[in-house]
């Protein structure tokens, strides 16, 4: 091989290392993709010192919404130096125009996204500041403000992303318009159960925590209010996932919001319990129940002690009160005692529980058959 075929090999090394790669010289390629390693190195260190530091300083002041909002934004800020190094990356290379607008657009992609994620993020942790508004608007609503806002920061930002790429949302949005309509027929359901549960936020028909029951469908406590369907824990721990329509087209018992809980008894006593003993009976049990701190007075609530009826087997004392308590627990320890103290004042007054019972009357004693079967037949 002669000096000129080796400087003609050179020739052509020179033209694969300046424009190898789309017309990009090799180098400045390698050199770009240094700087990226750098940039992931200095993500690293920004990670461990820059937003340590923050979260130090934040620390330090009493108002907790400054630690809530780092602790959010810790990932999109940890992103950043990525982004800073493909913008630098991408400066040094010496690109055609076609792989320039490339680079531009996916320079502005990135800001933009980083931009969008750190709303979306943020959204969270500023939320607690809508806690005054709580007065007007129920939790479950406040709730769902905060969902549609953070889905409203990522409609917008994959929005942007598309439009710096040259697509065009809203004729995209437009084409889809009959497709759209499409779905929206075969999704009615989806759609009536998302309107039932802006009703029952807007009506503040229940809250997460409260006990309550549509008859035939479910009772338990409700844990969560979405978008389409209502979770209702069960007082087996079981959760039961039902749609929004149920538990807005229901009537719905809310046991949470009771004021008292009632006590409703019909008392059988036995039919030879004199009128003396009826009446002392129902007095006594009436002072307990009004001289007791357990339970809710009048003109607050009704309170009846009262003989109510003549039953086939018993004579009915209608007991109807209601505790101050509306805990479960705390109404059954009160009726427990309430029956025990009962059962004490019936005992004491020569009474006693009636049960269902029968008399049944015979107009001919057996003695009386038997010593008719007994007799000898006549003799001739």
């Amino acid at each position: 091989m002669d000096i000129n075929s080796f400087q003609e090999f050179w020739l052509i090394v020179t033209d694969v290392w300046q424009n190898g790669v789309y017309g990009v010289d090799i180098g400045k390629i390698l050199a770009a993709i240094l700087i990226f390693l750098f940039f992931m190195l200095i993500r690293h260190m920004f990670s461990r010192f820059v937003i340590s530091r923050l979260k130090t300083i934040v620390s330090k002041t009493k108002n907790t919404m400054d630690d809530a909002v780092i602790n959010a934004i810790e990932k999109p800020l940890s992103f950043l130096p990525i982004v800073i190094g493909v913008f630098c990356a991408t400066e040094i290379l010496n690109l055609s125009a076609t792989l320039e607008i490339g680079a531009y657009n996916l320079n502005r992609s990135l800001i933009t996204f980083n931009i969008f994620w750190t709303f979306y993020k943020i959204v969270k942790p500023i939320s607690a500041t809508f806690g005054k508004l709580k007065d007007i608007f129920s939790k479950s609503l406040i709730d769902w403000m905060i969902k549609a806002m953070r889905g409203l920061f990522l409609f917008l930002g994959f929005a942007s992303i598309l439009e710096i790429w040259g697509i065009q949302v809203a004729p995209l949005l437009a084409g889809l318009g009959l497709f759209g309509v499409a779905v929206a027929l075969g999704a009615q359901d989806l759609f009536k159960n998302l309107i039932s549960g802006l009703f029952i936020i807007a009506e503040q028909r229940f809250q997460p925590g409260d006990w309550i029951k549509i008859d035939g469908i479910v009772e338990g406590t409700v844990e969560n209010i979405g978008f389409r369907t209502t979770t209702v824990v069960q007082f087996d721990k079981a959760p039961v996932y039902v749609p929004n329509s149920k538990l807005s087209d229901n009537a719905t018992i809310n046991f949470s919001r009771m004021s008292h809980r009632r006590i409703y008894w019909k008392i059988g006593l036995l039919y030879d319990t004199s009128i003396d003993q009826l009446k002392n009976i129902r007095l006594q049990i009436e002072e307990y129940i009004l001289n007791n701190d357990a339970f809710a007075h009048p003109p607050e609530v009704a309170t009846f002690v009262r003989i109510d009826s003549f039953n086939d087997s018993s004579i009915d004392l209608m007991l109807y009160c209601f505790t101050k308590t509306t805990d479960w627990g705390e109404w059954l320890e009160i009726k427990e005692q309430l029956a025990l103290i009962i059962k004490d004042i019936i005992a004491q007054n020569n009474s006693g529980f009636a049960y269902p019972s029968q008399s049944l009357y015979i107009e001919t004693m057996p003695s009386q058959i038997d010593k008719k079967e007994a007799e000898p037949f006549p003799q001739d």
